[in-house]
């Protein structure tokens, strides 16, 4: 298996504060903003919020300013 495009169906997980809940049994879960595969293993960030995972920190800065736009 490719580290980087591990195979295999992908995960439906929920997203906890400090964990995640694995609800159907996966290699993976796509990143919300990129759409790449993101293998469990390597899951580090997320929103409990939005129930999404981002493949790194710069993804999850992206959709946190997407989603805060004129907000005050």
């Amino acid at each position: 298996m490719n580290k980087h495009d591990p195979g295999g169906p992908e995960a439906q997980v929920r997203y906890d504060d400090n964990e995640i809940t694995i609800l159907r049994q996966g290699n993976f879960v796509r990143c919300a903003v990129t759409g790449e595969r993101i293998p469990l293993d390597e899951l580090k960030y997320w929103s409990v919020d939005l129930q999404e995972a981002y493949r790194g920190p710069e993804e999850a800065m992206q959709r946190w300013k997407q989603t805060h736009e004129g907000k005050p």
